[in-house]
């Protein structure tokens, strides 16, 4: 029973991989993300070229055949999700991480993006609504934004800066009903068809504050002239308030890729795969016994199959491939290994990995998570119990250290 339940789970670890953003050398997964791609694009394309009459007439067809197509991808992708939402929400049970994705903004969206072509043959009296709710598929735009930084950026800085947008937008709304029960005050007696009430004037200081200024709605008497002048003002300066957080958010966001990407060009790293036989003398040694060269260091080991965070104590078998990793160093500098088990309180405990603020000489090697091991990106975050490997040219205080 339990060999059917670790196979099951190393399937559906593989199908995560495969649904999930890929990168270059996991082509199963980078294959599913371009057919994913191309199928939304040529549905949003249709569902816009449908709305041509003469189009439609000559190519309906074709629209159809290629909407029935794209929709059946859409179900099956959702189907996957489900089946892997284990993967995506870990910490929670079997049926907490399926209501988890389901009741998320892209569970939503991708739920969305079929149910709504299928329901009419189950409920035929309500297409037109049905077909209403088919526009939520082009909020799956929004998952091209995993695969390009560039995008990343944007989400980033909203994600930072939510705070102080939320109070601008606080400010602006205040504004805007102090400004529309002034005006409706001001304006109701001299047009009473026009400020009829204070939603009027809700909408008039709308497009005041916001510099739109439709016109459709504007006061006639000369305090409310005046009061219109002022809050013609006020609104350039409030509207300049979310105007500067987006901006400084930008510049900061792209102040820490520059220094990341500065920081990642000053070190020349060079890898080999070595792959040990019965003769090697490295075999049934430990990793701190080994006579690497100055300045190497053993990255990663393959056993099996299994990839294994290397650490000293770790004792080298026949068979193993061993990648080693050397920098072109120009002084005589020692290099040192260093492993990190994250406690509760360990200050890179809960934070990004782009957040770190590491020493300028120190690289993440490896993160191992249990009994898997990650990945080191900048969108992953750092947990308690977490065991990470970093070579250093420099000492880190309590951590376990071997010189190389």
């Amino acid at each position: 029973m339990s060999e059917k339940k670790i196979s099951f789970d190393e399937f559906r670890q593989k199908l995560f991989k495969i649904v999930s953003v890929g990168y270059l050398g996991d082509w199963p997964s980078v294959i599913y993300d371009v057919v994913g791609t191309i199928a939304l694009v040529m549905n949003l394309t249709v569902a816009f070229l449908a709305t041509f009459s003469e189009l439609n007439v000559r190519c309906g067809s074709v629209f159809d055949r290629i909407e029935t197509v794209t929709v059946f991808f859409f179900a099956i992708d959702y189907i996957l999700r489900l089946l892997t939402s284990k993967c995506l929400f870990p910490d929670r049970s079997e049926g907490g991480a399926v209501v988890r994705y389901i009741f998320s903004f892209f569970g939503i969206i991708d739920l969305l993006s079929f149910l709504p072509f299928y329901l009419p043959f189950v409920f035929p009296t309500g297409a037109a609504a049905f077909r209403m709710f088919r526009v939520a598929r082009i909020f799956r735009l929004f998952k091209i934004n995993a695969y390009y930084d560039s995008l990343n950026v944007i989400t980033e800085v909203i994600k930072n800066k939510a705070q102080q947008l939320l109070s601008s937008v606080f400010i602006i709304a205040v504004m805007m009903l102090a400004s529309s029960l002034c005006m409706y005050s001001l304006e109701h007696e001299a047009q009473p068809d026009v400020f009829e009430n204070a939603f009027s004037g809700i909408w008039w200081a709308a497009s005041t504050l916001l510099t739109v200024g439709y016109g459709d709605i504007y006061p006639k008497t000369i305090l409310g002239k005046v009061f219109g002048i002022l809050l013609a003002f006020l609104g350039v300066g409030i509207v300049a308030i979310p105007t500067g957080i987006i901006s400084a958010g930008f510049v900061e966001q792209y102040t820490k890729l520059k220094h990341m990407g500065d920081y990642s060009k000053s070190i020349d790293m060079h890898f080999i795969k070595v792959q040990l036989s019965m003769n090697d003398k490295w075999v049934d040694k430990k990793i701190r016994d080994i006579d690497l060269p100055h300045g190497a260091i053993i990255a990663m080991i393959q056993r099996q199959g299994n990839v294994i965070i290397p650490n000293g104590s770790i004792v080298l078998e026949a068979g193993d491939k061993i990648i080693i990793g050397a920098q072109a160093i120009k002084n005589d500098v020692p290099m040192h290994l260093k492993e990190v088990t994250l406690g509760d309180t360990h200050p890179w405990c809960d934070k990004f990995i782009k957040d770190l603020n590491f020493p300028r000489q120190t690289i993440l090697l490896s993160i191992k998570r249990g009994s898997k091991s990650v990945v080191p990106k900048g969108q992953v975050k750092l947990r308690a119990g977490d065991t990470i490997v970093v070579i250093s040219k420099v000492h880190l205080p309590e951590e376990d250290e071997v010189e190389i």
